[in-house]
């Protein structure tokens, strides 16, 4: 499974404003909805609210992943928002996010979810590849910019 797979255009939203970080998981949960992954949104938002209440998904160095497993979702899928400014969502290193990648998995998947965070995390350690992302013009060159560095890191 790729990324680029399971993310579609109309999951991406290359001119995120700055929000709250509920503001901003609402954004993500109706980028999600429009890629047809969900038969019920507000399910979907509950996964992603209670995951966050566990610890943030603001993983730092303007990352955040949130993500929920849940019936809600038919399939799996990603969406994104890229920030500019930068939004608040309470980052481990306090810092704002500009990248947020939502993760939406059946229940009944089995470690998918895991298996994209990894696949997210190796390949934004990357800064120079996050700049690429936060720059990207069009969705087209998000997802190439993406399919190429998934196949530099994966094959």
């Amino acid at each position: 499974m790729r990324i680029t797979d399971l993310l579609k255009k109309e999951g991406i939203d290359l001119q995120g404003k700055s929000a709250s970080k509920s503001e901003t998981i609402d954004n993500l949960v109706e980028l999600m909805d429009a890629t047809g992954n969900l038969n019920d949104k507000e399910g979907y938002k509950k996964a992603v609210v209670a995951r966050e209440e566990q610890g943030t998904t603001g993983i730092g160095e303007g990352i955040a992943i949130p993500h929920g497993k849940t019936s809600a979702v038919k399939e799996a899928g990603l969406a994104v928002m890229v920030s500019k400014e930068g939004t608040d969502y309470e980052s481990m290193d306090g810092q704002p996010a500009h990248l947020l990648f939502a993760i939406a998995v059946p229940d009944n998947s089995d470690d998918t979810h895991l298996e994209l965070l990894s696949r997210l995390s190796m390949m934004l350690m990357d800064e120079e590849f996050r700049q690429k992302l936060i720059n990207a013009t069009d969705k087209d060159e998000f997802l190439k910019l993406i399919d190429q560095k998934e196949t530099e890191k994966f094959g």
